[in-house]
């Protein structure tokens, strides 16, 4: 899944940052400078995604 942050403004000026594709902690880590740069955060909800781990699998190729 592609990684998306999606900034949302609604008619009353509130601000909803969603980071889409995002596995673990990594969601804080893309959102953090918009969140600092924007001001005070009043609430924050994690995603069933926050919760798992990043799987890296590393592969190696063998040449004969």
């Amino acid at each position: 899944m592609k990684r998306t942050i999606e900034i949302i403004v609604s008619p009353a000026g509130e601000i909803h940052i969603e980071a889409v594709g995002f596995i673990g902690t990594s969601c804080k880590e893309a959102t953090q400078a918009l969140e600092e740069a924007l001001g005070t955060v009043e609430r924050s909800q994690t995603k069933p995604e926050y919760h798992q781990k990043n799987r890296r699998t590393n592969q190696q190729k063998l040449c004969a």
